[in-house]
């Protein structure tokens, strides 16, 4: 019998002759002729092949098809010059009516059978080791001597005909400061199938523990590693097992088969399309990617808005990537809770300004397009007004649909726990991510406070409290955007506003966001968040690992998308409307002054469109 070391370097139609004589004590093809495309296998009856193949198609990050046989072809010359299906992989498993009944060595007892079948060779992970370890990246399987993890998830695949499943991952240990290196090794393997579909907490894709893998063997992490999923083409498997076909035949998880091809088929990115990996939770542990040039235009986004009209010393509230880790984090979010309003002008009526509503409703615009729930909370004082500005919102066609309006109490210590969440149980909350902008803050000594230290807090409700208590809840994460301290999620920043921000000794807001936005003007962050969701949405590697490589990229809705966006006719508008029912400006006249004959906010968003 041969034995497992010196199996990487022989070629693989050597591998190939050993399996068929059975002469290996393995069990399974990880390391074996480094370099070379390992292959899953399907075989099903020919009146299934077309669904399936379609199926593949809809699903080519777990799928990507290698190759179709004929009926009753035994052979794959595109892939290997001397194979045999019925011999070559390790060991298959027979399915019938979607029941696994045995595992085989060798399938020649079927062979009538299999003239009326056709085989799939899908491509696999192991193809990729050898580049991952040519990166310097550890394979702990490989290390490990042993199979690498296969989960089933609760994403489920795109379906077509019978065939329906949910997704097949692997899941590789990989050292956090490696992680972008992972991603750029396996990102240009696209028949291994590219890239991961997630890096991080593995609860987020429905697996409760790594320690029980479905198929495979358990994979031990080092200290710092970082759990780390690809698709995986054992989805096949499951869609056989679902479409329960009488008769049908696989690979058993992790016994390849070994093709003559090699891994040097690789289409070199340029820069720009390189992925770049960002942290954007730690509860749960979360990573998103996206491309060198999406994240280049974000930054330049983030810069634009930074700029400091008035003159208040905000660039020292400035906080590098806030707005691409923000706008990432709301990206993977499916309900959105948005907070706005600050009445500044506490002697008049209403007294809220009319810098928040403008860029609140811009998320809220592009958040409907993109197919995300969203809702505002805001002052029960201002719940009519809220109500009438929206309405006339969806007259413009600045909104698609009216944005449900909520509004927050403390009745008890735990209200804010029991808004969040259904039923008060944090495992199930109704918001994934909360965005303040250009909200009062509450400041260290309990009270709010405008610009010039007048205490307000007789007309703010404590929605404060919502963002406390998302702190506690894993999976919510949070946003602030401002321009001057006293907003709320400004607490991140506030060393920063008592030493620059005049009385921020005073105004700084004490409760903190994840993530900081600062802008010039509190309208522009909220423009610069839509704008940069668009640019997340219209980027290939993120709209990938969005889906996690299942089902269509989502472009065909650009069009959609780009309507969504802010502009400087829909700002103008909007603004008129806020000064018919009484909102003035909070913005001193520096702030005001034309530029080319426009007001400066305005030709800001108009900077932010030509952007994009």
């Amino acid at each position: 019998m041969f034995l497992t070391e010196g199996l990487k370097s022989l070629l693989p139609h050597v591998l190939r002759r050993i399996i068929r004589c059975n002469k290996l004590s393995i069990s399974n093809t990880s390391g074996m002729a480094e370099g070379y495309k390992q292959a899953n296998v399907v075989i099903l009856h020919k009146s299934l092949a077309d669904d399936f193949e379609k199926f593949c198609h809809a699903n080519d990050g777990p799928l990507p098809l290698l190759y179709r046989s004929k009926p009753g072809d035994w052979k794959c010359p595109s892939l290997s010059s001397d194979s045999d299906i019925r011999t070559d992989c390790l060991q298959y498993r027979i399915y019938e009516h979607g029941a696994c009944t045995g595992s085989l060595k060798s399938l020649k007892e079927y062979s009538e059978q299999l003239k009326d079948m056709v085989t799939f060779y899908l491509g696999c992970s192991f193809s990729f080791e050898k580049a991952v370890q040519n990166a310097g990246i550890p394979v702990r399987n490989v290390e490990q001597k042993c199979n690498v993890s296969m989960y089933k998830t609760a994403v489920p695949c795109y379906s077509i005909s019978t065939f329906c499943c949910n997704l097949v991952v692997t899941m590789r240990p990989i050292p956090e400061s490696k992680l972008g290196a992972a991603v750029l090794a396996t990102s240009e393997l696209k028949e291994a199938h590219g890239a991961p579909i997630h890096m991080g907490d593995p609860g987020l894709l429905g697996i409760q523990d790594l320690s029980k893998p479905d198929y495979g063997d358990p994979v031990h992490l080092h200290p710092g590693d970082i759990p780390v999923f690809w698709a995986c083409g054992v989805t096949g498997v499951e869609a056989v097992i679902n479409c329960r076909a009488p008769l049908a035949f696989t690979h058993s998880p992790g016994c390849m088969f070994i093709t003559d091809l090699k891994n040097d088929n690789v289409t070199v990115r340029p820069p720009r399309e390189v992925p770049q990996v960002y942290c954007i939770s730690q509860d749960p542990l979360h990573y998103s990617i996206v491309s060198a040039e999406a994240a280049e235009k974000i930054e330049t986004l983030e810069t634009l808005i930074g700029i400091d009209p008035g003159d208040r010393g905000i660039t020292h509230l400035h906080r590098q990537h806030e707005l691409l880790k923000a706008c990432l984090s709301i990206s993977h979010a499916q309900s959105v809770l948005i907070t706005t309003g600050f009445p500044t002008h506490f002697t008049y009526e209403p007294p809220e300004e009319n810098d928040g509503p403008p860029g609140a409703l811009a998320i809220a615009a592009i958040l409907q397009a993109l197919e995300k729930e969203v809702a505002i909370v805001t002052d029960q004082r201002a719940m009519n007004l809220n109500k009438k500005i929206i309405e006339e919102a969806v007259q413009l066609g600045i909104l698609k649909r009216p944005v449900p309006l909520l509004s927050y109490q403390r009745e008890s210590a735990d209200s804010a726990l029991m808004f969040l969440s259904e039923k008060g149980n944090p495992g199930r909350p109704r918001f994934q991510h909360l965005i303040a902008i250009e909200r009062a803050g509450m400041a260290a000594d309990g009270n709010y406070y405008n610009a010039r230290k007048v205490n307000i807090k007789h007309l703010v409700d404590p929605i404060d409290e919502l963002f406390l208590a998302a702190q506690t809840i894993a999976g919510v994460t949070t946003t602030g955007v401002g321009d001057g301290g006293n907003e709320l999620g400004m607490g991140k920043v506030k060393d920063a506003v008592k030493k620059h921000i005049k009385n921020g000794d005073v105004i700084a807001c004490d409760v903190e966001a994840d993530f900081t936005i600062v802008a010039g003007v509190s309208n522009w962050g909220g423009y610069a968040i839509a704008c940069a969701l668009y640019i997340l949405s219209t980027c290939e590697i993120h709209d990938r690992y969005l889906r996690k490589a299942v089902g269509f990229p989502q472009l065909s809705k650009k069009t959609v998308w780009l309507s969504s966006l802010p502009s400087v006719s829909k700002e103008e508008k909007l603004l008129k409307t806020l000064v018919r029912h009484g909102v003035r400006s909070g913005k001193t006249a520096s702030l005001e002054m034309e530029v080319d004959g426009l007001p400066f906010y305005d030709t800001h968003s108009l900077m932010i469109e030509k952007l994009l």
